[in-house]
C-alpha cells in the first residue's frame, strides 16, 4: 500500500438511499453490482435550484427502487436538471433511458461513449456472432470458451436500458457551469474510448470515473469492436495529463473510497504497467497465443465474466510491446496469432 495515498472517508459509506456530502454541494451515493467489485460510486451535485446527476448504476431493480428513494428523499423539492455520464460501461450508463423516461433528462456525455453504448444496446446477437467468434477464436480460446460467446454478448445488452436517441455532447476542455462552480471536462482514453472526468479547481475535486482508481487498475483491454487498437498507450499518455492537476485534490472514484494522493496514485498505474509488460514480454520467449498469456499472466481461477476482461488485458499489453518494436505477431493458417519476442 502507498503511503502517500490516504482515504478521508474510509470511516464511512452512505446508506441505500442516503448520500454522504463529500464537499460543499457534492454528494456521494453507492449502488450495488452484481460482480465480484460488488458496488459503483455515483455523484449528485447541488446546483441550488435543482441537481445535476453523474453516473446511473446498473439496469437493475434494486438499482431503481433506491435511486426512487432518493428522489423522494433527500433529492425532493428541486428539480433534477441534467444527467453527465462518464462513459458507456453499464454501471455507469445502464439507466440513462430509464432516468430520460422518468424525469425526461438529457443526457450529457461524450459522442465516443454515447456511440458505443447505442451500438452494443442495439446490436442483435446475429449480427454481432460472426465478428465476435473470428475475434475470439484469433486469441487460441478452446471450444469451451468460444461456446459461451452467444450468452456474453447478450451481456452488455441485458444490463443497459436504450440510451437516448440524441444527447448534448460533452468535449475535452469544456467548461460546465453547475451552480457557483466550474468543472473543467478532461477526457481520458485507454479503458473506454472518450471517458469524461469532472474537475472542479474551486472544489478541489475531481470525479474520475474509472479512468484513475485508488487500488485497483482500470481495466485496459482490446475488444472485438477495434481489434488492432493500442490502449495501454493512450491510458499511460492520460496518466502524464492528469499529472498537471494538484496532487492535492480530493479523488472521487468509481470504485473504493475517496482519496488523496494524486501524483502517488498515477505513479504507481504506470509502474503496474511496467511490470506487466515485462512480465507479458518474458511469457513470450516461445511462440504463444494470447490465451497461452492470459494463463501466465492470470495464475489464480477466472470465472467466465472475468476471463473476457482478462484476454482483453492480455491482447492490450501484446498489442503495446508490439507496437514499441519487442514483439512480433504472426498469424497461423487456422486464424489463431502467435506472439514471440524480437
Amino acid at each position: 500500500m502507498n503511503n502517500l495515498i490516504s482515504y478521508p472517508l474510509k470511516d464511512q459509506l452512505p446508506e441505500p438511499g442516503k448520500t454522504i456530502e463529500v464537499a460543499p454541494g457534492v454528494f456521494w451515493l453507492r449502488m450495488p453490482l452484481p460482480f465480484k467489485l460488488d458496488h459503483i460510486n455515483l455523484w449528485v451535485i447541488d446546483e441550488g435550484d435543482g441537481w445535476t446527476i453523474v453516473d446511473t448504476g446498473i439496469n437493475l431493480p434494486e438499482v431503481r427502487e433506491r435511486w426512487q428513494m432518493l428522489l423522494d428523499g433527500q433529492l425532493a423539492g428541486k428539480p433534477v436538471k441534467r444527467l453527465i455520464v462518464t462513459h458507456f460501461h453499464p454501471d455507469h450508463v445502464g439507466l440513462a433511458g430509464w432516468f430520460e423516461e422518468t424525469l425526461g433528462l438529457q443526457l450529457w456525455m461524450t459522442l465516443g461513449e454515447w456511440g458505443m453504448a447505442r451500438n452494443l444496446k442495439l446490436e442483435t446477437k446475429e449480427r454481432s456472432s460472426g465478428y465476435l467468434n473470428k475475434f475470439y477464436h484469433a486469441t487460441g480460446f478452446d471450444e469451451d470458451l468460444l461456446s459461451i460467446i452467444p450468452e456474453r454478448s447478450e451481456s452488455y445488452p441485458s444490463r443497459i436500458t436504450v440510451p437516448p436517441a440524441g444527447m448534448r455532447r460533452i468535449q475535452d476542455g469544456e467548461v460546465i457551469k453547475m451552480g457557483q462552480h466550474d468543472w473543467k471536462v478532461m477526457i481520458g482514453t485507454g479503458h473506454s474510448p472518450e471517458h469524461a472526468c469532472l474537475y472542479c479547481e474551486s472544489l478541489n475535486v475531481m470525479i474520475s470515473g474509472d479512468q484513475i482508481l485508488p487500488r485497483i487498475s482500470p481495466n485496459i483491454s482490446i475488444w472485438p469492436q477495434e481489434p488492432t487498437a493500442d490502449p495501454l498507450s493512450q491510458f499511460l499518455d492520460s496518466l502524464i495529463k492528469f499529472k498537471d492537476l494538484p496532487d492535492d485534490l480530493l479523488v472521487l472514484p468509481s470504485h473504493d473510497y475517496p482519496f488523496h494522493g494524486l501524483h502517488a496514485r498515477l505513479d504507481d498505474l504506470a509502474h503496474h504497467h511496467d511490470e506487466r509488460l515485462e512480465e507479458t514480454w518474458n511469457l513470450c520467449e516461445t511462440p504463444v497465443t494470447a490465451y497461452q498469456v492470459l494463463k501466465g499472466l492470470f495464475t489464480r481461477k477466472l470465472d467466465s465474466h472475468q476471463v473476457f476482461f482478462a484476454i482483453g488485458e492480455s491482447l492490450a499489453h501484446l498489442h503495446h510491446l508490439e507496437a514499441k518494436g519487442r514483439l512480433k505477431r504472426t498469424q497461423q493458417d487456422n486464424g489463431v496469432y502467435l506472439f514471440s519476442q524480437l
